[in-house]
């Protein structure tokens, strides 16, 4: 198990190089200046100036071979746009909005798509089959931002039930939570729904039922059990995505997170902010992947780390 840390840990990181490498060159490539609506307006020696204050007129290897080394002690430096701003304050205001309301949504999407599809997987009725059914194709064919919308007319404007802007209180969290919770509940009740089907026909669950074991235990400590590690693996990345925010909901909520200072960070060519979210967003993803195959050992000794 350690061995098995170390080299997802060192692939992780070499993961993470090559991709704030990309990143940092992709940026430089693109046409344009982060500095491109004041050069109409200050002079050519202010100008340089702060070209040179940010290092911008300094050979492309330098200001990489700088990047790096800001990297590796923790500074990503100061916002482009944001002048004085460090990129580590901007994420440090913008995280806790982004990662609460992504994890209200994570336990929305596990809760209420594992009970669909256990509720799918177990029921007699074809009408439940067809409903869930149903709900998993239109979950995963209408966007987020659709959902939000749709409940903002309805429940914000029309009823007056749920406020629109901010997260102020647990009611602001409701619609923005739920319209990013959508899609996962969806994919985690089919994942839920299929895998518990195919364990309820294996021998060994009809084994259990015949030495008389009382069926919740059945379902619980057997067929659920195994029929989970497909969510598990799907709830990984979900987790990590979710909690590093989506600048759509974000913007149409008003919400201070860091997945609307994401789109305003492109739009205006930030490099540093840009560059520093990737990293966190690849580490998150890189730590959420190491967490789900761990679980799915731990649940399953079938699951072998090599």
């Amino acid at each position: 198990m350690p061995k098995y840390i170390a080299k997802r840990l060192l692939f992780g990181l070499l993961t993470l190089f090559a991709l704030a490498t990309i990143t940092f060159f992709m940026m430089h490539m693109i046409p344009g200046s982060p500095f491109a609506g004041e050069m109409r307006q200050i002079s050519d020696v202010i100008r340089d100036r702060l070209i040179a204050q940010y290092d911008l007129d300094k050979p492309i290897y330098v200001q990489y071979l700088k990047y790096l080394k800001n990297i590796l002690t923790g500074d990503f430096g100061t916002s482009l746009n944001r002048k004085g701003t460090k990129v580590v304050d901007i994420i440090a205001q913008g995280l806790p909005y982004t990662a609460s309301l992504g994890f209200v949504a994570f336990c929305i999407a596990m809760v209420v798509g594992i009970t669909l599809g256990a509720i799918a997987a177990f029921s007699k009725q074809p009408w439940i089959n067809a409903g869930v059914a149903f709900l998993a194709t239109i979950g995963v064919s209408v966007p987020s931002f659709l959902v939000a919308l749709l409940m903002m007319l309805v429940f914000g404007v029309k009823l007056g039930w749920l406020p629109l802007i901010g997260l102020a209180t647990w009611k602001h969290y409701i619609m923005p939570a739920t319209a990013l919770a959508f899609a996962p509940i969806a994919m985690i009740s089919r994942l839920v729904r299929s895998g518990l089907s195919e364990e309820l026909r294996q021998d060994y669950i009809t084994l259990a039922k015949s030495k008389g074991t009382d069926p919740l235990v059945v379902v619980l400590r057997h067929a659920l059990k195994n029929a989970i590690l497909p969510v598990i693996t799907y709830a990984g990345p979900l987790l990590a995505t979710l909690v590093t925010g989506s600048f759509v909901v974000e913007t149409m909520f008003t919400i201070p997170g860091i997945g609307s200072e994401f789109v305003k960070s492109v739009t205006s060519r930030d490099y540093t902010f840009i560059m520093a979210l990737t990293v966190l967003y690849g580490a998150f993803i890189i730590i959420a992947g190491i967490v789900t195959d761990l679980i799915s050992a731990a649940i399953d000794p079938r699951v072998r780390l090599k």
